[in-house]
């Protein structure tokens, strides 16, 4: 049987994880100084490795220190071993964080999505559609009888020119006269270029 090479300090010299976090749970803050030396650097590694940035992972693993405090008291042994329960919630911070920082990159870009929507006012929609159908009217009134029933027929009750023709009882050609003529004056009255 080949006994296990360790590099650094020797594990002997090395205090046990387990027994030091049942003491932190016991509120014992040299325990924790001995405890901290022996997580803090594989809390940063993990850490490190999700989050890749110094400043954000030296952060969280400080945050993960401080929880390790606060919650020894729910460690159970039967789980697994004090390192590992400390690295597991190292890791689960760090992606917590990663999903934070998405969550609010996504709402400041919606946001500025937003920013750049044309805004809408149905109000302003209604008051515009108003005046326009009141200017078309106006505009109605300058056309001749004749110009103006053609006008309405074929515009608005959507009557052919024949139709028209047959519904005022003129010859075809006037109709198109009249419509023509009726058309030019309403561009002219309502400003419409063409």
């Amino acid at each position: 049987m080949k006994e296990a090479v360790h590099i650094g300090r020797n594990p002997a010299s090395q205090p046990d994880a387990q027994e030091l976090l049942g003491a932190v749970a016991l509120g014992d803050q040299e325990a924790f100084a001995g405890l901290y030396d022996v997580v803090a650097g594989p809390v940063l590694g993990v850490v490190r490795a999700v989050l890749r940035d110094r400043a954000q992972s030296e952060e969280v693993a400080q945050e993960v220190l401080v929880e390790v405090w606060r919650s020894a008291p729910r460690y159970r042994p039967e789980r697994g071993s004090a390192v590992n329960w400390v690295l597991t919630m190292a890791h689960q911070r760090a992606v917590d964080r990663v999903r934070s920082v998405q969550a609010a990159a996504a709402r400041e870009h919606r946001a500025a999505l937003l920013d750049h929507a044309p805004e809408y006012d149905e109000v302003i929609e209604q008051v515009e559609a108003r005046l326009e159908r009141e200017q078309v009217r106006r505009c109605l009134r300058t056309l001749t009888e004749l110009q103006r029933q053609a006008v309405e027929l074929a515009y608005y009750r959507g009557l052919t020119y024949r139709q028209v023709s047959e519904a005022l009882a003129v010859p075809l050609g006037t109709v198109k006269t009249r419509l023509r003529d009726g058309l030019i004056r309403l561009r002219d009255c309502l400003g419409v270029s063409v």
